[in-house]
Formats: C-alpha cells, structure tokens, sequence
C-alpha cells in the first residue's frame, strides 16, 4: 500500500448515510449524504454516489461497538464481522446499520480495503475504578458488564486538536472534552488517553441529550416494570427516543428549547436548568478524574452553535478555573478558536505569574502556561479525519 491513499470514510446514522472522500492532506473532496430511513438505503443511487467518487484506495467506517476485543482500528475481514455481529445486541441501534453500510460499500468496492473505527476503542484505557460496576463478578465476567463509552472518534480528535490550538503537548495536558449534540457525553483525557467518560454500557448513561433520558435511577425502571407494567421494549423505547429535552419540553431541539425558555415557558426553563445542572456537575467529575483541569473543549451541535449553553456552563464552573471571554463565545466563526479568557503571563526572569492575584505566588520556569484561567475552545467535530487516521495507521502497519 502506497503513501497517498484517497479514502472514503463511511458513516451510517439512523436517518441518514453519510459519506466524504479526504486526500492526504485531510481535506475534504467529496462529501454526500443520502436518506437512510430506518437506516436503508437506495442501493442504486449508494452506487452512483460511490462511482462518480472514485478512485477510492480504502474505506473507513464509523462502528459503534467494538466491546472489550476491538481497541483500536481494524482491517475488515470474515472473522472481524462475525465479531462485530455478535455484539449486536450491546448496541441494537447502530450496530445493525454500520454492519449493512460496511456489506453494501465492499460489494460496491471489492477488493478495495475496508478499515473499521469504533466509538467505543478511544476509551479502552480507562482504569478499572472508572470502567467497573459494583456487580457481582460472575455478571461481569459472563455478560462483560463495564462502562464502555462512546463517541471516542470525537473525543480522540477533539482531545488532540485542543493542544494544537493550545500550542502545547497533548502527553502533558488535562483535557475535558464537551461533544454535546443529539447524543452528548464528556470525556476526561490525561495526556493524550481517555480516563474517564459519562457513557457507560450503553450511550444512555450520562448528560440529558436530545430524546435520551440520560442517567437515571436504575430502581426507577425496576419500579415502573414491576408496579406499572411496562414492558422493557416501551421503557427501552421511552427512555431512548422520548426522554431528554423531547421529554421535557416536547421539542428534542435546544434552539427551540432556548427560544422557549426566552418566552418563559416554564417546561422550557426547567429543561434547561435540568440540562446545565447534569453538565456542570460532569465536566466537574471529569477534572476530579484527573486531579485538575487545563483545557475545556466544546464540540458538537450545541457545542459548537450555542453560545448560551457554553456560557453558562462555565458560570457555573468559575471555581475549577473556567471563565470565559463574552466576544470570543458569541463570535461565529473560525470552528476551531479559543473562547476562554486566557492565562496572564509568566515572566520568563523570575517565573512570576503577572496579575495572578496572588502575591509572590511563583510557577517553575518554562511553566505550559496553566493556570489560573482553563484554556477553552470550540472545536468543530470531525470524526471523518480520525477515522482516516485510523485507516493510514492499519493501513500503513500492513504495508
């Protein structure tokens, strides 16, 4: 396999199938979506789409799932689908989709190699403590009951393109990862690895997103199962597509939510109490995750768009060190910029922090800049450049 590769990255929703073709450079060439309800496709037109696209050298593909066996990207082959088939029934959503596009792509592209990136491999590192349920251990070790996480594509890129913009090592910083959108979770990432997520054993663990519900007692559901009888496909299917902000409000669309709220629609302002409440407090437990903060990343739909949702968030959360530049938060554009106020200066003779108002106080010379203010950004997501960083690194290993 050559240096250059044109690679087409693949990325199978539940409405939608979402397809762009990077170069080396990782820009973007080609990119198209088509409908997918219910996650089928037009076949026909997947082929149009595919042929006018082409050359193509490899294909990457967004996996939701990859368990506890797949940790990092893989080349697709027989034994590699049969795996990702089995774990089907720990994300019924999204696996079967991912496992059709991967089918449908290949039979359109044979012999062109297909590269698999999952969500759930960014946070294979996390430490036992923060993985591990207080179950017994022979439900843990029979059903592999652990809190998995997800969104990793987001977060590893995220994480990593947060210390570029901050100019420093991604191996020497603390870094809390924000992907709030339709699904949303934070992400604790100590020197370049996840220790710490809101996800768990499946995406409905965590923050209030759109239509899930988010963490909620499990004795809760026990209770409406035993005493109302709701049946587990009805609290399933409430608790993942009529909960959230839809649950709350009766729109899973925060715009509309902030716009309400605005009004003084009481349901509205509830929501969003409700929402910023769950998230100050996660972003928190991130940073206790990793004894302090440095950097706070915003990333997705809301993350990215919603100048009121980051601002207070951060309100709430002077106390870690975040604070915020009001201009910087309202602008519009670049995507990837620095919203938070920024650090004062060290200087350089004495190692004195300039204006920390803390008389005498002292950094060690050649000090990162930390301090006392957390460097924050908004990040534009773009799982399509890690899932071809993905692609080169299996690629290049097996060339």
């Amino acid at each position: 396999m050559g240096d250059s590769l044109r690679i087409l990255v693949v990325n199978a929703g539940s409405s939608s199938f979402k397809l762009s073709v990077l170069d080396d450079a990782d820009q973007v060439v080609a990119s198209e979506a088509l409908a997918a309800p219910g996650g089928r496709v037009d076949e026909a037109a997947l082929g149009v789409l595919i042929g006018r696209n082409r050359p193509i050298d490899a294909v990457g593909h967004r996996i939701v799932h990859g368990g506890s066996f797949f940790t990092e990207p893989v080349l697709v082959g027989p034994d590699v689908v049969k795996r990702l088939e089995a774990l089907t029934d720990l994300a019924p959503l999204h696996q079967p989709k991912s496992l059709r596009a991967l089918d449908l792509v290949s039979r359109f592209l044979p012999g062109v190699p297909a590269v698999a990136c999952f969500d759930t491999a960014f946070h294979a590192t996390i430490p036992p403590a923060a993985a591990t349920y207080a179950l017994p251990p022979e439900w843990r070790r029979r059903w592999d009951l652990r809190r998995y996480g997800f969104h990793g594509l987001s977060h590893s890129y995220v994480s990593r393109r947060a210390a570029e913009l901050a100019g420093l090592p991604a191996g020497s910083l603390r870094v809390v990862t924000a992907h709030l959108g339709a699904g949303a979770s934070l992400a604790a990432v100590q020197g370049g690895r996840s220790v710490d997520t809101t996800m768990g054993f499946t995406p409905l663990e965590g923050l209030v997103m759109a239509t899930r519900s988010g963490s909620v007692d499990p004795g809760l559901v026990l209770w409406l199962e035993e005493h109302v009888g709701m049946p587990p496909t009805e609290l399933a299917s409430t608790l993942e597509h009529r909960s959230g902000l839809l649950g709350l409000t009766g729109t899973a669309d925060m715009r509309d939510v902030l716009r309400a709220e605005q009004a003084g629609d009481g349901a509205a302002l509830l929501a969003v109490g409700v929402y910023l409440h769950r998230l100050r407090a996660a972003i928190a437990g991130m940073a206790a995750a990793m004894g302090g903060l440095d950097v706070l990343a915003f990333t997705g739909g809301v993350g990215e768009h919603s100048p009121a949702i980051r601002w207070r968030a951060a309100d709430g959360l002077g106390f870690l060190g975040i604070k915020l530049d009001g201009q910087a938060n309202e602008a519009g554009a670049p995507a990837d910029r620095e919203i938070g106020v920024k650090a004062p200066a060290v200087v350089p003779e004495t190692g004195v922090r300039a204006g920390r108002g803390e008389p005498g106080a002292a950094v060690p010379a050649g000090s990162t800049g930390r301090g006392p203010f957390v460097r924050t950004f908004v990040i534009e997501a773009r799982e399509d450049i890690e899932i071809a960083r993905g692609v080169r690194q299996v690629l290049g290993d097996a060339g």
